[in-house]
């Protein structure tokens, strides 16, 4: 396989395999990737598993028609990346082996030596020259193995990722690739979050065109969606709305409740309901649903005074991973006592920003008219805001909304003819109420108050505590005039033809502009509501909370230079530049303040 004009595909397809790393289920097999980049010096990108040595090397002679490889690069030493280390020193014995200091160290473990003699020790920035490939390091420790690094090769623009954006599955089986490497990344990497999103972090500085994993297939197009589901899993935010069943069963009276409620929750507008019955069905593939989706019921028996060991196992896997930002609620079944609610949320007490619905269920060894009545009330409890979303089942007279404006944050969305825009706001009061009415204030410089100013209509988002520090990137660090912020979803719309948020918020209101007042830099939006909708309980984002516990901390230890205020980019050297603008927000350098 040809990737650019210098660099080739030597890789193997494992159709042995059966399970992956001794746990998961791969049908479709592996991919063990390997990428030679030809220059006058010729790099050799990792090995593959030791049951495929003579295929590599034979793919490896192929491509390298005669000429010997200078440098054999070590990104990850797990042995289905470097078991063939050795094999290949014997058939390229003046090869030299660049690797991380830990690497080498592990090198040690596996094969007795550290390779001295010909040994490059690389870390953070980096550089080996090939010749007009430029290659650069960047260290990616603890995803998932200490040792990790990437490389950027600056001259075809390719990232050589190691683990990152993997996926189960040989080369030569065409599947979904989300699917499968959701189920790879939430399985090996799912707990080092920080970690990953530490390296999307330098990731963003680079300008990155194709990236080369060490799994699955080679990258070329539309990386932007990649990327986003990589921030998406590592900041553990839900991927969709939806809500997932995980249950186990005894005689079959708690699958009756859950088939119940599954059955109610379609009928109140949820939009995805999925149900795993985690004695039968495929561990690895129901921890998937529980971190792809917003809200999770669980659901099982009093055993032996705690939980049915399924069910056990799966939570345990849960919280390894770093399980956070969900909706959860509980079914329980006992027949003299019942105690699997209790001891389900003990289990998930170091679970980080976890809402707990009020209705739970309890079972006393079959459904009755109580128990019915409680999954009912819990369905309409989980369903509060589907129902809210969807004309036919909302309140859209709820002035209760605007009990949610405060000093808050919000998303403020219009319409400029052409594209839905929307910018994050904290101006917002409520200045009378009879008539309603609301103040919305909006910097002139930004496009929204030109696109409110043409058409005298705009919603606004009250955000909630749950908003992941993304929603302030698409909507407070890029301009509506230049770039499409709906581009990547399929937006809901209120009576006046204009988008809500179909997360993230606790309401939203339809305002008409009824006058405007010139503050110099900014303007003053006098509105009436003219619809009103409360979509979830959630409490509102307000700005203190986006500051302590939303926006990242920059990571300034050590290091010497400038740090953005707006969303915490580091910039390193002694001077900068005037005209620099920050790779992540794209504020110039008038909001860049020195490292303390």
């Amino acid at each position: 396989m040809t990737i650019t004009n210098d660099i080739r595909y030597v890789g193997v397809n494992d159709h042995k395999v059966d399970l992956f790393e001794g746990q998961y289920i791969v049908p479709n097999g592996m991919a063990y990737n390997s990428y030679v980049i030809m220059d006058e010096k010729i790099a050799v990108m990792d090995t593959v598993d030791a049951n495929f040595t003579h295929e590599w090397l034979d793919n490896l002679q192929n491509v390298l028609e005669g000429r010997k490889p200078d440098y054999l690069v070590i990104q990850h030493m797990e042995p289905d990346h470097s078991a063939n280390i050795v094999n290949f020193i014997k058939n390229y014995p003046d090869v030299q082996i660049v690797s991380s200091a830990k690497a080498f160290a592990m090198m040690k473990n596996f094969f007795g030596t550290e390779f001295e003699d010909r040994r490059i020790v690389v870390g953070e920035g980096d550089t080996l020259t090939l010749g007009k490939h430029v290659l650069t390091f960047v260290t990616a420790p603890m995803v998932h193995w200490p040792e990790v690094i990437v490389t950027y090769d600056s001259t075809d623009k390719v990232l050589f990722s190691a683990d990152g954006f993997g996926k189960f599955g040989a080369l030569d089986v065409e599947e979904d690739w989300a699917c499968e490497a959701r189920r790879y990344y939430i399985g090996i990497v799912g707990k080092y979050g920080a970690q990953v999103q530490s390296l999307l972090k330098k990731a963003a500085g680079l300008d990155i065109q194709i990236i080369c994993p060490l799994h699955g297939p080679v990258l070329t197009e539309n990386l932007g969606y990649y990327l986003n589901l990589y921030n998406t899993w590592s900041s553990y935010q839900p991927e969709e709305e939806g809500i997932v069943i995980a249950y186990t069963s005894v005689y079959g009276n708690t699958k009756k409740a859950v088939m119940l409620l599954a059955e109610k929750l379609r009928e109140k507008g949820c939009p995805k309901v999925v149900v795993n019955d985690l004695a039968r069905c495929d561990m690895a593939e129901a921890v998937e649903d529980a971190f792809r989706y917003s809200k999770i019921v669980l659901a099982t028996t009093t055993y032996n005074a705690e939980i049915f060991p399924f069910m056990h196992q799966f939570i345990t896997n849960l919280t390894e991973r770093n399980f956070s930002n969900r909706t959860v609620a509980f079914i329980e079944n006992g027949s003299w006592a019942p105690l699997a609610a209790k001891v389900m949320k003990g289990m998930l007490e170091k679970s980080r920003n976890l809402t707990y619905t009020e209705n739970n269920v309890r079972v006393l060894s079959a459904l009755n008219e109580e128990s019915t009545a409680q999954l009912e009330a819990l369905a309409d409890e989980l369903c509060m805001e589907y129902l809210a979303r969807q004309d036919a089942t909302a309140n859209k007279n709820d002035l209760s909304a605007l009990f949610n404006i405060g000093y808050g944050l919000y998303v403020v969305t219009s319409n400029d003819g052409k594209k839905d825009n929307g910018l994050i706001v904290n101006t917002i009061t409520q200045v009378t109420n009879t008539p309603n009415r609301v103040a919305v204030t909006i910097n002139k410089e930004n496009y929204s108050h030109h696109v409110i100013r043409q058409t005298g209509v705009m919603n606004v988002n009250c955000l909630t505590v749950d908003a992941p520090f993304k929603v302030f990137e698409a909507f407070g660090f890029v301009s509506g005039r230049n770039v499409d912020k709906f581009a990547d979803c399929e937006p809901l719309r209120s009576d006046n033809g204009l988008v809500f948020l179909p997360r993230y918020i606790n309401s939203f209101l339809s305002l008409k502009v009824e006058q405007y007042v010139d503050l110099d830099t900014h303007g003053m939006f006098i509105c009436s509501v003219t619809e009103a909708r409360v979509i979830s309980d959630r409490e509102t984002m307000t700005y203190t909370y986006y500051q302590d516990n939303v926006k990242p901390r920059p990571e300034t230890e050590g290091k010497k230079g400038y740090v953005c205020k707006i969303c915490g980019y580091v910039y390193e050297g002694d001077e900068l530049p005037e005209d620099y603008v920050c790779p992540l927000c794209k504020h110039g350098a008038a909001d860049f303040e020195p490292i303390q």
